[in-house]
Formats: C-alpha cells, sequence, structure tokens
C-alpha cells in the first residue's frame, strides 16, 4: 500500500480510504468489523464516516455506522492504528431527526462532535469534516449554481473555522475539512486561514469517471492552497463497476435497493459507461479496476474513500491500487469525456 501526507500535516493516510456509510443499513455489524480488518491486514489505514450514516439517512439507523466503528475500536484497542474521520451534518430537511437546527453554530458543533466521539469510543477524530455547506450553492448532482438573493445564510466561515479551532486545540479534532464544497466555499476557507484562522485541509467531493467537474476549478485550487482531495462515489454507486449495463439489476446493488440513488443513471451515463468498459476490457482490465486507477492517480487526490457492500467487492477495490494506467489507456478515456462530459455531475 501507498501513503500521502494529508497535506500541511504529519497524518500520513493510505492512498485508500474505508467508507463506511453502508454499515448499519446493507451491512451488519460483524461486517463491517470484517471489512476494517480486511482492508488493515492490506495496509489501509484510513475510515471515513459520518453522524449521518447509514445511508439512507432516517432515524432508527442514524449514527448505527459510527457505533460499528466504536464497538470494533473498544474490541480491539486499535485506534493509533487508523486515521479516523467523520462529518458533521449539515442543512437539510430529509435529516430534521437528527437535530434542530442543522447548521455549524457553536451550539450544533459541539453536539454533533461529542455525540460523534461517544458513539466512536474514542476522545479524538484525527478530521472533522463539514458535510455540505450551510448556504445555498450547486451540490449532490445540481449541475448549476442558482443564486437566491433572498436566502438566509451570512458569510459565516470565521465564526465557524474558530469554533472548530476551539476544539483542534482542546485535541479533540485534528484537522478540520470540507466536503460537498464548491472552489469559492474552499477559497473563502483559505482566506481566512492567510487571515490567521484554522486551515482546512481537505475536501470530500464526488470524483469519478462520470463526473469530472472539479477538474475546471477546484483542482487547481487544491494543488495551489496545498488541500488534499478525498473523492467519494469513484464508481458513482457501483455504474462504474458495469454491473447496471444491458439493463440489469443485480437484486443488492444501492440503485436496485434505493432507486431515490439514480444519480448515475441517465441515458448519457449509461452510454459513458459503456464506452468506458470497452475501453477496460481492450486494456485487459476491469471497469471497476482503470475507473479507481484513473481516479488515483491524479495529482490534487490524496486518498479515494471505497465502499463495499461485500468482502469479495472490498478486495477488487484494493486490489485495484496495483493497476497503473498507460497514456493510451488515458487519452482513450479523455476521448470519452470529450464527447459526453460530466453526464451524472
Amino acid at each position: 500500500m501507498e501513503y500521502n501526507k494529508i497535506p500541511g500535516t504529519d497524518i500520513k493516510v493510505s492512498k485508500i480510504c474505508l467508507g463506511s456509510m453502508t454499515w448499519g443499513e446493507q451491512n451488519t455489524e460483524a461486517e463491517g468489523h470484517q471489512q476494517i480488518e480486511y482492508a488493515l491486514e492490506q495496509g489501509v489505514n484510513f475510515i471515513d464516516t459520518a453522524e449521518m450514516y447509514s445511508v439512507p439517512g432516517k432515524p432508527e439507523t442514524q449514527g448505527s455506522t459510527e457505533r460499528i466503528i466504536g464497538s470494533w475500536l473498544a474490541k480491539t484497542g486499535k485506534r493509533k492504528d487508523i486515521v479516523l474521520a467523520s462529518k458533521i451534518t449539515g442543512p437539510s430537511p430529509t435529516f430534521k431527526h437528527i437535530r434542530q437546527p442543522l447548521d455549524f453554530s457553536k451550539s450544533s458543533i459541539e453536539d454533533a462532535l461529542h455525540k460523534s466521539l461517544k458513539r466512536l469510543q474514542t476522545d479524538y477524530l484525527d478530521i472533522y469534516q463539514l458535510h455540505w455547506p450551510e448556504r445555498n450553492t450547486n451540490f449532490f448532482g445540481q449541475r448549476d449554481y442558482t443564486h437566491k438573493p433572498s436566502e438566509a445564510w451570512e458569510d459565516n466561515f470565521n465564526e465557524v473555522l474558530n469554533t472548530l479551532e476551539g476544539y483542534v486545540k482542546d485535541g479533540k479534532v485534528r484537522q478540520v475539512g470540507l466536503s460537498n464544497e464548491t472552489p469559492y466555499g474552499v477559497m473563502r476557507c483559505a482566506e481566512e486561514a492567510r487571515k490567521g484562522n484554522l486551515k482546512v485541509v481537505t475536501v470530500q467531493n464526488p470524483y469519478n469517471l462520470l463526473n469530472r467537474k472539479d477538474e475546471i476549478g477546484l483542482s487547481e485550487v487544491l494543488l495551489r492552497e496545498q488541500i488534499g482531495l478525498l473523492p467519494y462515489s469513484p464508481l458513482g454507486f457501483g455504474q462504474l463497476t458495469g454491473k447496471y449495463l444491458d439493463g440489469k439489476t443485480p437484486e443488492k446493488g444501492r440503485v436496485t435497493l434505493f432507486p431515490q440513488y439514480s444519480r448515475y443513471h441517465n441515458p448519457n451515463a449509461f452510454e459513458a459507461t459503456r464506452r468506458y468498459n470497452e475501453i477496460a476490457k481492450s486494456h485487459n482490465l476491469s471497469l471497476t479496476q482503470m475507473s479507481l486507477a484513473f481516479i488515483r492517480q491524479k495529482p490534487f487526490v490524496t486518498s479515494t474513500i471505497i465502499g463495499a457492500t461485500t468482502l469479495e467487492q472490498l478486495k477488487e477495490n484494493i486490489g485495484s491500487y496495483n493497476v497503473t494506467l498507460s497514456e493510451e489507456t488515458i487519452n482513450a478515456i479523455d476521448e470519452v469525456h470529450n464527447d459526453i462530459p460530466n453526464p451524472a455531475p
């Protein structure tokens, strides 16, 4: 396994991060523990979770993923063997059961952080992330930004970072990151850091062959500001494994079980996936291997978050990191991207 340092820190993370959002819904506690053990055996030392997990979000399973990780930590005592990241939930009526209001006020961060620490059975987080912005902006599949002059949000980046810095000083959080963020939000945080405030060190955004929008503006920001990208959904909810091609509906596939997760299932996404699959086959690769290797080779990527519902999937995902794509393969990928750019942003 290869490792990177989170930019500007001494935190060394594997180039693969173990995602966990299915634990407590599609996966049992025992299966979650099994995935952690296998990942550690392969050199993975980085685990990502969130207070809202498992997915889909609902009151009866909220926090279940953190509890599963916490029970593993309590059983094994291996807290110092892993880099652990979690997130506070942003505003959304879907998650009103978590707390009210859902915001990044001092009281909300206090509530979210301490409940996460309790569920995880740890006294600190290596990275604490804002799961999505408080303000109106384009994320979760929204292609364009639509400005709403009447929105209630007012710029509070300084206040939020000051609150988080207090937990860094207390030793409850080592570093802070963003998620589902735009170049504007990342640069506002960078601006605050230049004024002497806490520096944001990571951004966790969707990034895959069907969604390369962050190459347009955010990639330059990340490299110049020395902030690491932690791509999630590198396989587009399983679309980039090829398992949904030709009208297939695998019984335990996420989109089969939860049709609301159809972000990567529009006609253009299917056509692009079909063409990417042909490229992979012509280079003696699986589509999974090619999709994950493409992400790993980008210079602005620090660690790629993979998720699996079976141990077999996890083995293939981790094994793909022995694959390096040739220039010929990358050129063929870019030809498809030029024809069908970002069909599932």
